[in-house]
């Protein structure tokens, strides 16, 4: 019988379930997978635009988002659209992008810590910003790297999505976070961190300030979560002291990931505190990485049910394998 059994793995904050393959030998060259670049024909309009030398901020969209709602709020929108203005249409949200200096095609694992810190606290101060302005719900903070990730330049940036809706995953991580606590007495990510640097199961990297472990339900294949030690919902009130020690982490672990996976696509996801919601008890900012190394299948379209084809205890493995000898593995 060939091997790809599934083992079924719940999540312990959402209560979502992945299918993690856990029978199937680990072979490297059917999961490392280059970043492909953009074809910019020449041109990278991040290296110049907006104007300036250092981390810039880029408006792509003031009004990003067209909030319609339900299939009778759309057709009465369709048949007054050309007499409402705007802002009567409920448009809202903004895409924006925080853009590394112009010629700044590296990793972020490749660019100094001024560079790194400096696109952190934008995002930071844009969340902040955000907040004050009480128009939106959520800020989602971004990075696509390489073509597979759905990355349309190979400017180094952090993407900017102020949406006028919490994001699905963040409510389902809102809610078992809360109803953790109340069973539990304590935060989930909390105690994620805590079981993490004690067991040292799927743990990849740590500091005085951070881990990087694979989580047990990983819904892609190296999957990775960078967690801060210090409790604190939202990414908006971080510190100067939390940006070098995220720019690090950031840096450490990407560098892991890279030097594994021959430099993976990926996706960069700052989860954080929605803007309009006090929720500082039971939630907890914190990263996740998804290297892009398979494309999504039917049985995931059709049920919802993410399929991981390398368990997280083999994927920890490969990279701390090849991380010995270096300063990111976890002491």
């Amino acid at each position: 019988m060939a091997a790809g059994l599934f083992e079924l793995r719940k999540d312990p904050i959402t209560g979502w379930w992945v299918a993690t393959i856990v029978d199937r030998a680990f072979h490297r060259d059917r999961f490392a997978r280059h970043a492909e670049q953009i074809d910019d024909a020449g041109d990278c309009q991040n290296c110049r635009l907006p104007e300036g030398d250092g981390v810039r901020l880029r408006v792509l969209k003031d009004y990003a988002f067209h909030v319609v709602g339900t299939e009778e709020e759309a057709r009465e929108l369709d048949q007054r659209f050309a007499q409402v203005a705007l802002s009567s249409a409920r448009a809202a949200g903004s895409w924006r992008t925080i853009v590394a200096p112009p010629g700044e095609h590296r990793g972020l694992h490749q660019v100094g810590s001024a560079i790194v810190e400096a696109m952190i606290t934008g995002a930071r101060d844009a969340i902040a910003t955000a907040r004050t302005a009480n128009q939106t719900d959520y800020l989602q903070v971004v990075q696509n790297w390489g073509a597979q990730s759905g990355a349309r330049t190979n400017h180094l940036c952090l993407e900017l999505y102020d949406l006028p809706q919490i994001p699905h995953r963040i409510a389902e991580e809102l809610g078992g976070a809360a109803r953790f606590v109340i069973r539990e007495g304590e935060c989930p990510y909390c105690r994620l961190v805590r079981e993490a640097t004690r067991t040292r199961e799927r743990l990849v990297w740590e500091d005085a300030d951070g881990v990087a472990f694979a989580p047990r339900a990983s819904r892609s294949a190296f999957e990775l979560w960078i967690v801060p030690r210090r409790h604190e919902a939202d990414f908006g009130r971080v510190t100067e002291a939390d940006i070098r020690a995220t720019g690090a982490a950031l840096r450490h672990v990407l560098g892991i990931l890279a030097r594994t996976l021959d430099g993976p696509p990926y996706n960069l996801i700052l989860h954080t505190a929605p803007l309009r919601e006090r929720v500082d008890a039971t939630y907890h900012w914190h990263w996740e990485i998804h290297p892009r190394l398979r494309d999504i299948a039917g049985l995931e379209l059709g049920t919802g049910l993410p399929v991981n084809s390398v368990s997280p205890e083999d994927a920890v493995e490969e990279l701390l394998t090849r991380a010995v000898g270096t300063a990111e593995t976890p002491g």
